[in-house]
């Protein structure tokens, strides 16, 4: 394939909800949606593409939302326009000079590999292997005003017929909330927490309460570069550790894995520079006896349908944060939203990554966009 040209479609997509984690509340989700145009020789072009999942201000990681555009348009993009032969498989080595932003790369990667399915006329769960027809669909909890108001909240997702709840919790948030959720629901629930690194070494002592609740797992304690201080930690605790912000890469995932840092990796593929690294860290875990599960970045139904079919793999043996579209938007911008059903979402079997992008909503939530040619 030959890549033709690129759009940055610069949304502002409002969410259902405020949305509160340890490093702040979002009411909109600032997104990048990459679209690109690529000559495959039968004549006709065919467009794939890909979500960039950095977040507006650089708090959950070093990237933010313009600055990836920046980097895809100065740096990454060119480097693709070179090529004669592109296929998903040698975006990263390509673009690999560039040191770090993987949330940029996984998103041109991610329009190369929805481009290169379509024109083969195959589904992303097919190139994958993928056998199952859905996967298990959690929720994140954001952190609420008030315990009762959490449990509200918590029954409603229940109601609705999530399989597994997430909480957000950091210190001062965690021990009464988890300890009332777990009274009013029981111990069935299949209940962990996100600390999203808000927490240190020094608050082993207040982690070990939370080995009372029958956690499936307690989520990056600690910070991104902790991972001997989590190694630590999972020394103290009966709760199992899972790692998320410190897996940034497959080397990350082997080290983390080789000290004894995680029992469980939360794979979020815009994080690790895309789909096939994610695969790769899946494969490594398998390989290893880690657990992993599919986490989310609020992706709108492009990058929620990819991750379906990545969660569809058999080392991913926990119910990941794939939850339908009206999950956090009114109005997604595929034709046809997500949806969960039961306790599952279905994994999607059309060519690429199976959504349609709806050019209207497109149009309605754009607020800018940048055109780049080869």
């Amino acid at each position: 394939m030959k890549l033709l040209s690129l759009t940055l479609h610069d949304l502002r997509l409002p969410l259902v909800a405020p949305f509160t984690t340890s490093f702040g509340t979002q009411t909109e989700r600032r997104a990048y949606l990459v679209e690109g145009r690529f000559d495959v020789g039968s004549g006709e072009p065919v467009t794939g593409w890909g979500e960039c999942v950095a977040m507006a201000e650089p708090l959950y990681s070093a990237e933010y939302a313009d600055g990836a555009a920046q980097v895809i348009e100065r740096w990454l993009a060119p480097v693709l326009f070179a090529a004669d032969e592109l296929s998903a498989e040698t975006v990263a080595e390509r673009l690999a000079p560039v040191v770090g932003h993987p949330m940029a790369k996984a998103a041109l990667e991610m329009a190369v590999l929805d481009a290169q399915l379509r024109a083969g006329g195959r589904s992303f769960a097919d190139h994958l292997g993928v056998t199952r027809d859905t996967v298990p669909s959690g929720v994140s909890v954001g952190l609420q005003p008030s315990t009762d108001e959490l449990v509200r909240v918590v029954g409603g997702y229940l109601d609705a017929g999530y399989a597994r709840i997430k909480l957000k919790i950091k210190p001062g948030v965690d021990i009464d909330a988890v300890r009332e959720v777990r009274r009013a629901f029981g111990d069935e629930l299949l209940l962990q927490v996100d600390a999203n690194a808000a927490y240190t070494l020094a608050d082993a002592a207040r982690l070990r309460r939370l080995d009372e609740f029958g956690l499936l797992l307690i989520e990056q304690p600690l910070g991104e570069a902790d991972l001997r201080q989590h190694a630590a930690l999972a020394r103290q605790l009966d709760t199992p550790i899972c790692l998320d912000e410190s897996i940034v890469s497959a080397q990350a995932a082997a080290d983390a894995i080789a000290l004894g840092a995680a029992s469980v990796i939360n794979i979020k593929p815009g994080r690790v520079g895309g789909y096939l690294a994610a695969r790769q860290i899946h494969d490594l875990a398998r390989a290893n006896g880690v657990a992993v599960w599919c986490g989310g970045m609020l992706e709108t139904g492009i990058g929620r349908a990819a991750n379906a079919a990545l969660a569809g793999l058999p080392g991913f043996t926990l119910p990941g944060d794939i939850s339908g579209s009206d999950r956090f938007y009114a109005t997604d911008i595929i034709t046809e939203p997500i949806t969960m059903s039961g306790g599952v979402v279905a994994v999607p079997r059309g060519p690429g990554f199976g959504v349609e992008v709806d050019p209207d909503v497109l149009g309605r939530f754009r607020v800018g966009s940048r055109e780049l040619a080869r």
